[in-house]
C-alpha cells in the first residue's frame, strides 16, 4: 500500500476552510431564519398566520346598487353597504348593525322604511267597510255595524230594529231617519256602507 503523507501546512489549511465553510454556513442559516420572520408574522398563541383573503358578500335591499362584492376580511357592514352605492333614501339603518363583521358569503338586507300611519281619524278602526268592502245595511250584524266609526252598539241595534220595522234599506240616505245619526254621521259613512 502506498502512505500518503500530509504536511502540518496542508492540514492547517484544510481545517482552516473546514471552519471558514462551518462559519459561512452557520452564519446564512441563521440570516435565513431571520429574514423568514416578518414575511409570516405570528400570533401570540405561536399560530402562524397567513395573509387574509378578501371576502365575498351580497348586498341587497335599500341600496343603490345591489349585488355581489368583494371587501378586505377586516371589514364591517357598514363597508359593504357603502360599496354597494350607500343606501337608498328609503332606507331603515336603523334595523342592522352596522359595526358588526362581515363573514364570507354573508348576504347583508338593508331594510326599506316602512310608513307610519297618520294619528288620528285614519287610525279609527273603520271595521269590514274597509277591509272587505262596504258594511252591507240589510245584511249585516250588530258587530258590523257596531264597528263603524261613531256607530256604538246602542245605533246598531237602532239600525237593526229600523231594517226590522221598515224593511230593506234602499239608499244609505235612509240612514237619516235613525235617531243619533245626523247629517255629519251620515257624511262619514257614506263610503263605509251600502243598502
Amino acid at each position: 500500500m502506498r502512505e500518503f503523507s500530509v504536511s502540518r501546512r496542508q492540514v492547517a489549511v484544510i481545517a482552516g476552510l473546514i471552519v471558514l465553510a462551518l462559519f459561512l454556513g452557520g452564519h446564512s442559516l441563521v440570516r435565513g431564519g431571520a429574514s423568514a420572520a416578518p414575511e409570516r408574522p405570528s400570533t401570540g398563541a405561536g399560530v402562524v398566520r397567513e395573509a387574509s383573503p378578501r371576502l365575498v358578500v351580497h348586498v341587497v335591499g335599500a341600496v343603490r346598487r345591489p349585488g355581489l362584492y368583494r371587501v378586505e376580511s377586516n371589514s364591517r357592514i357598514s363597508d359593504a353597504v357603502r360599496r354597494a352605492g350607500g343606501p337608498t333614501r328609503r332606507a331603515d339603518l336603523a334595523l342592522i348593525n352596522l359595526a358588526a363583521p362581515l363573514a364570507d358569503g354573508a348576504q347583508i338586507l338593508v331594510p326599506r322604511r316602512v310608513p307610519i300611519p297618520v294619528v288620528g281619524r285614519a287610525m279609527e278602526s273603520p271595521g269590514p267597510g274597509v277591509a272587505g268592502g262596504p258594511v252591507r245595511l240589510n245584511t249585516a250584524t250588530l258587530a258590523d255595524l257596531d264597528s263603524l266609526p261613531g256607530v256604538g252598539p246602542v245605533t246598531a241595534q237602532k239600525i237593526l230594529d229600523y231594517r226590522q220595522k221598515h224593511g230593506a234599506f234602499s239608499s244609505v240616505d235612509d240612514l237619516d231617519s235613525i235617531s243619533g245619526i245626523g247629517p255629519a254621521r251620515l257624511e262619514q259613512l257614506r263610503d263605509l256602507v251600502a243598502p
